[in-house]
């Protein structure tokens, strides 16, 4: 029989529509872990191919059947209408039931609520109870335990269970057991329910799991001596062996709230792709339209044109750079970079001068290559290379602007606070905007990839994108609450929900505000472990940020940035200047330097690499480096110079075999070798199955290794990280890739070997609270979550940590991770 909580039953609800019901109603399925946020599209979908209303004012909308795999197990939930909301015409729906069923454990509710159908007046009280218990027990035939209203003695304390398995037998019976010894009578509260401590079966049917806070009052001549005594007892376990919960204002997932309004109009669920909380009335972002007409002119004329158009953009895109640099380092502006380099492709403008001499005018010629490109683009099997479409698309508008003699693109709020909504924002769009007036950013498409997410991260913008179409309609001025963490755009909370919101908001920027004040503080346990904090950055200007943010050394230097967007490879003495200036720059501390990782995804101009269809398993990392070894030798030649200039680190990236890893460390000796230079560390990455499975082999061979937790990620579960639909299931806290990253450990420590992480795990606290329990002696992470990883460390002791890692590592799944 399936069981449904108090939880998944929300009343006096209000909704403007069906489509804002549905999605409330499965958001309650969200929150209660049985299905993916992608199955309250599915729901919507059904609606377009099947009518759900049963009658006498209940709906049971439920998903198509093909996207099943999205239900994690059978759940229903409730959502209660009082004022009712049109479901189709003629169709009043004032009782939501939506289903997720992944086998037929429903049955019997919808049995139940096809007798209730019949019965006008039972429809009526569950349309206006107050009592969530009256819905549950027509949908399952029992009716959970009332509220006490027995009061507590007036003396008494609070705990919290820390028993694996909450208050169960075992524990209880010795609870039990020691109140009996006492003269005085003995209550025990949990929410509103009220046991006698003597009691073992009261006691059990309280169901105080574990993190459950109960308290325990007593009365009587040795009240003060019970209370002591069971105090004691809980603390200790009461006969059971504790495995430490994280303080309740200490959780090691704090950084992302739990937090949900209890009443709002209509729920959005998109992805979370800057963290925090907004709170604010929404405004729409509607880009001007440009309508282009073809004006034929002198070619030379209008090539002339052309010139004059790329000569502005390229001028607008260079400022733009300097601005963006000066606010938000180089890393984040480097995509603006990218943009002047697309204004350069000789292809895309011999394509516009040929439409231009076969008799177009220039606006138009352009208009037409740059849609090419853009379909070319999107068109791509690669989700990331897809989404690079909006920034060509960017840079084109840039250039027809100019053609056309118009002005920026839209109008951007000028007095807020607001929370933008668009249909999808360009870089340029996104760098534009003042973070004092938009307080937060929902877009219906993009993806958390984009350089619109990293810019919106970078300003510190929460943002919710991909949240669908729905968000497009919604009012100017509606108040709102957006949650960047948990992807989620709450549409006219309750004055109660926002003052929470707000509450909440204050609490985050204390934590946020506490961090930065002890940044410069080592992570170091409260038992006294280490963990070096280091960042991921790629050139020696970013430095400074990342070390007054608190860095202690690079982790990643990504050396990409120096091949791409070119017509030639960059020589031994470029490469040197970049690898010594970020030595210089760190002053002594540890760099490690990662070999070029690029592949078919890139365009590469000089080394003619064939498209290919899955280029993520084709001809990149180590494996292309090995099939250009000129391009290899010159690298890795410029980095032992380099050494000369601070402490480097040598990684090799993708290492599938031992064969790759033995034929990079052949070419590092031989320069080595005619350079004359000292040994430096020799790393891999790790990042797909086959360097896990033969750690034990891989650590006789190498100095370290560096986990790659994106990628580890993608090729363990099969699952493309970036792409939009998969992003909530490519988790890299899955026990699979948790395991992953274990055995690497354990086969390094036999062997004498640390391991970093330099992926996305690093950075998120939960995540980081695992590898360190794990045993991992590195996080290299983006330059935001230095300070706020340092201080969840700090909080902790390495054995809690350890405990939490071994309780991870036993889960199910991710959700039974993020739920730790």
């Amino acid at each position: 029989m399936i069981r449904i909580t108090e939880q998944q039953v929300r009343l006096q609800a209000q909704a403007e529509d069906k489509q804002g019901a549905i999605r409330q109603a499965g958001d309650l399925l969200v929150r209660s872990g049985c299905i993916e946020a992608g199955y309250i599209d599915s729901m919507l979908q059904r609606e377009q191919v099947a009518n759900t209303y049963l009658g006498n004012g209940i709906a049971i909308p439920h998903g198509l059947p093909r996207d099943q795999e999205l239900i994690h197990h059978t759940g229903i939930a409730v959502l209660q209408l009082p004022a009712g909301v049109t479901w189709n015409p003629g169709e009043i729906v004032h009782l939501v039931v939506a289903i997720a069923a992944r086998s037929d454990e429903h049955i019997d509710a919808l049995r139940r609520l096809t007798r209730v159908l019949g019965d006008m007046a039972a429809v009526e009280r569950l349309i206006h109870t107050t009592d969530p218990r009256d819905i549950i027990e027509a949908l399952t035939g029992e009716r959970p335990a009332a509220p006490s209203t027995v009061a507590d003695y007036a003396t008494s304390f609070e705990a919290v269970i820390q028993n694996r398995t909450g208050l169960h037998a075992r524990p209880a019976t010795h609870f039990v057991e020691l109140a009996r010894a006492f003269q005085a009578a003995i209550r025990v509260r949990y929410g509103e329910r009220v046991a006698d401590g003597k009691s073992l079966i009261a006691l059990l049917q309280l169901g105080a799991e574990r993190g459950a806070t109960i308290r325990v009052s007593a009365e009587g001549p040795d009240a003060a001596q019970a209370l002591a005594t069971l105090q004691e007892a809980i603390a200790a376990g009461l006969g059971d062996e504790l495995e430490p919960l994280p303080a309740r204002d200490e959780q090691i997932p704090g950084a992302v709230p739990r937090w949900a309004p209890r009443s709002a109009a209509a729920i959005y669920s998109g992805l979370g792709a800057s963290g925090g909380l907004a709170i604010a009335p929404l405004q729409r972002y509607r880009r001007e339209r440009l309508e282009v007409f073809d004006q034929p002119g002198d070619p030379a004329s209008e090539g002339l044109a052309l010139q004059r158009a790329l000569d502005s953009a390229q001028a607008e895109l260079d400022q733009l750079y300097e601005e963006v640099r000066a606010r938000l380092g180089s890393s984040r502006a480097a995509i603006f970079r990218a943009h002047r380099e697309f204004l350069q492709d000789a292809e895309l403008i011999q394509e516009a001068v040929r439409f231009i001499y076969a008799g177009h005018g220039a606006a138009w010629a352009w208009q037409q290559a740059i849609s090419r490109r853009v379909n070319q683009l999107q068109q791509l099997d690669d989700p990331v290379l897809a989404g690079r479409a909006v920034d060509l698309s960017d840079v084109g508008e840039r250039v027809l602007r100019h053609l056309l003699g118009m002005s920026a693109p839209g109008a951007f709020p000028s007095s807020g606070p607001v929370i933008l909504v668009a249909d999808d924002l360009t870089p340029s769009d996104t760098a534009a905007l003042d973070p004092d007036i938009v307080q937060g950013l929902c877009t219906a498409r993009g993806g958390p990839t984009s350089h619109t997410a990293i810019i919106a991260r970078s300003q510190g913008i929460p943002a919710v994108v991909a949240a669908g179409e729905g968000v497009l309609a919604l009012a100017d001025g509606t108040p709102a609450i957006l949650d960047g963490f948990n992807g989620r755009l709450y549409v006219k909370p309750s004055e109660a929900d926002l003052a929470e919101a707000r509450t909440l908001q204050v609490q985050l920027q204390q934590q946020e505000e506490a961090a930065q004040g002890q940044r410069f503080a080592p992570a170091v346990t409260r038992d006294g472990h280490h963990v070096e904090i280091a960042a991921n950055i790629n050139r020696a200007e970013e430095v400074p940020q990342a070390l007054a943010a608190g860095a202690e050394g690079v982790g990643l230097m990504r050396t990409e940035f120096l091949f791409l967007g070119r017509a030639a490879p960059p020589s031994e003495d470029e490469q040197y200047a970049a690898y010594c200036a970020m030595a210089r720059a760190l002053n002594g501390r540890p760099l490690i330097i990662r070999t070029l990782d690029i592949g078919g995804d890139k365009q590469v101009p000089y080394l003619e690499l064939s498209a290919e269809d899955s280029s993520f398993l084709g001809l990149r990392g180590i494996r292309l480096c090995l099939a250009y070894p000129d391009l290899f030798l010159t690298q890795l030649r410029a980095l032992y110079r380099a050494a000369a200039c601070g402490p480097i680190s040598i990684m090799f990236p993708m290492i599938a075999t031992l064969e790759d890893f033995a034929q990079a460390r052949d070419y590092a000796e031989r320069v080595r070798r005619e350079l004359n230079a000292p040994r430096l560390p020799l790393g891999m990455m790790v990042e797909v199955p086959s360097a896990v499975l033969l750690a034990e082999e891989f650590a006789a061979e190498v100095d370290f290794f560096s986990i790659g937790t994106n990628d580890l990620t993608q090729y363990t579960l099969a699952m493309d990280r970036l792409h939009p639909q998969l992003a909530r299931q490519a988790d890299a806290l899955h026990p699979a890739v948790l395991r992953m990253i274990a055995h690497t450990v354990e086969a390094a420590r036999a062997a004498g070997k640390w391991v970093g992480v330099c992926g996305g795990l690093a950075s998120e606290p939960l995540g980081a609270a695992l590898l360190v329990g794990l045993g991992v002696s590195e996080l290299s992470m983006t330059i935001p979550a230095i300070a706020t990883i340092k201080a969840q460390i700090r909080r902790r002791s390495l054995v809690e940590l350890q405990q939490l890692a071994r309780r991870a590592l036993g889960c199910r799944s991710a959700e039974e991770v993020h739920a730790l």
